[in-house]
């Protein structure tokens, strides 16, 4: 376990570092739509591997808020401006960027229709939209909601705005918190949020509880996360998985009170991790199913509803690969380098991928899990045997090691991606 891990850190270290390979053909337009870490390591690596590409960014916002390592904001562990980023290094980098939001796909025309009124022709569209909440799929729970159960799981005023909530309840109050069936974006952070407010909890408001209502009875890293709240936080965090009554079936924003099939829980703080879905534009461009995600093959992301647009991030369905931003990231290189191939009238060759992501479960405690993935019928599937998950018996400073990788990780790609 120990050399596998070794060799999937070092690899995905590799892998954060943009492919070298240049091709001195096919230039063409590519627009690329949203600048998270999908979208903008998108556009770079396009003008990496051929600069003579025309690769135009668009993105609405000046200032990107990363949802990794938000959930430190809430243990006050960090400032939210401390998770935002500027697109200077991209534009620095060749890419045009359209500081407007795009309001329409034509996938026939090969358009896209910006909300200041342009339009842009491309040859290939790549799409990074994110994720939108599904403000449909819970009962109760509507953008009025939010501003009294917020979900903090879009990075920004939400997030202080629970952080806020929190600072002012009472000691001995009630949070509550929800989390939704698969898939959602970053299927481990419900937990590290429970875990890092668990730690604020202890040391500020030591006579308060942390319920989780959960829609699964399983959830990522779980005996990892179960075994440090035993030892780091006894009696402080219940979790209640969905064979024993913890689906949310509604929300009453007004009395902050969860309702499930057994019961009603009423919260002193509320945070309720809704359903989502891909970003509206997917939508609109016809990428999305009925799921509300986009299914795409595994070898460029390209959409199996739409030819010629990409599809990356947390808004595609990529088979066992997760929604993460270690994934948009290796996801974002593997679509560009196939999207010059295409272009110059090659075939891409079928990538693998790599996975790793970090938890906190405090300051100085991480963990984490890793994945390889390669196209397997259709989908991007699991390299048995060549993941792992931290060990559940260490000695020595080992989780805190972890605790320093995840940092360590966290500057890498944001530098890489924004600097």
């Amino acid at each position: 376990m120990a050399t596998r891990r070794t060799f999937l850190r070092i690899s995905a270290a590799a892998g954060l570092a943009a492919p070298s390979i240049v091709s001195a053909q096919a230039p063409g337009r590519v627009v690329v739509l949203g600048g998270g870490f999908a979208g903008a390591t998108a556009a770079r690596t396009l003008k990496a591997l051929q600069p003579s590409l025309d690769v135009t960014l668009v993105e609405p916002n000046p200032i990107y808020t990363s949802c990794p390592f938000s959930n430190n904001v809430l243990a006050a562990l960090r400032e939210l401006s401390q998770q935002q980023f500027g697109y200077d290094a991209v534009r620095k980098s060749g890419v045009t960027l359209a500081r407007t939001a795009a309001t329409a796909v034509d996938a026939e025309a090969r358009t896209v229709t910006l909300a200041d009124g342009n339009r842009l022709s491309f040859d290939r569209l790549v799409m990074a939209p994110g994720i939108d909440i599904n403000w449909t799929a819970l009962p109760g729970y509507d953008e009025a909601a939010a501003q009294k159960m917020p979900h903090a799981w879009k990075a920004g005023p939400q997030t202080t705005l629970l952080r806020d909530q929190l600072q002012a309840m009472e000691d001995g109050g009630l949070v509550v918190m929800s989390a939704p069936a698969n898939p959602f974006r970053c299927p481990p952070g419900p937990y590290e949020r429970a875990s890092l407010v668990a730690y604020w909890l202890k040391i500020w408001k030591p006579k308060s509880k942390l319920l989780i209502l959960d829609s699964k009875d399983a959830f990522s890293k779980q005996r990892l996360f179960q075994n440090a709240w035993a030892q780091l936080y006894p009696g402080l965090v219940e979790w209640v998985p969905l064979s024993q009554g913890g689906k949310v079936t509604s929300v009453d924003p007004a009395t902050l009170t969860f309702v499930t099939d057994f019961g009603r829980h009423k919260a002193a703080v509320g945070n309720v991790i809704p359903p989502q879905k891909a970003g509206a534009i997917a939508q609109q461009a016809g990428v999305a199913d009925r799921s509300g995600w986009c299914p795409v093959e595994p070898v460029s992301f390209e959409s199996t509803l739409r030819p010629g647009i990409h599809v990356i991030g947390d808004a595609a369905i990529m088979g066992g690969m997760p929604k993460s931003a270690f994934a948009a990231n290796a996801q974002a290189k593997v679509c560009a380098a196939a999207i010059v191939e295409r272009l110059a009238g090659r075939t891409p060759p079928d990538p693998i991928l790599i996975n790793t992501c970090y938890s906190l479960v405090a300051p100085d405690y991480g963990i984490s899990i890793a994945g390889v993935y390669r196209p397997d019928k259709g989908v991007l599937a699991d390299v048995p045997g060549a993941g792992g998950v931290s060990p559940l018996d260490v000695v020595g400073g080992f989780r805190g090691q972890e605790a320093q990788n995840a940092a360590s990780w966290f500057r890498t790609i944001t530098a890489e991606v924004f600097g």
